[in-house]
């Protein structure tokens, strides 16, 4: 049987931790189902709705990510048919207070940095 490998072996064979959680939840749905579960339970119709233009394989492939990442649990109840609920962990809800700063940021900043587009493609126009 194969010993496993101490914890500082494990943490050199990661990526930049940072790039490493932000590649995961900075994608373009992470944030949005995260957001959604925020109130509570959902099932994957309710995500579905409640996200809108996500197709159904990005949301199963979200939830398998969020979920092998410790954000979001999904619990399997043995109902026929069954049902399948999503909520978020206690490490989900540990994220929602800076996701939510972003969040704000973004809000605040927006026009800012559409401005900012805005200019850079005019000097780029420009001989």
């Amino acid at each position: 049987m194969a010993t496993p490998p101490d914890s500082d072996e494990v943490i050199l064979e990661q990526p930049c931790p940072i790039r490493d959680v932000l590649d995961r939840i900075g994608n373009q749905w992470s944030l949005l189902i995260l957001e959604a579960l925020a109130p509570g339970k959902l099932r994957f119709n309710a995500l579905m709705r409640e996200i809108g233009d996500i197709s159904k394989q990005m949301l199963s492939r979200t939830l398998k990510q969020l979920e092998q990442d410790g954000f979001i649990t999904r619990t399997l109840y043995p109902e026929v048919p069954p049902r399948v609920e999503y909520s978020l962990t206690p490490l989900g809800h540990s994220f929602l207070e800076p996701m939510q700063q972003l969040v704000d940021w973004a809000d605040t900043h927006h026009h800012a940095i559409v401005a900012a587009r805005a200019r850079y493609r005019s000097m780029q126009a420009s001989p």
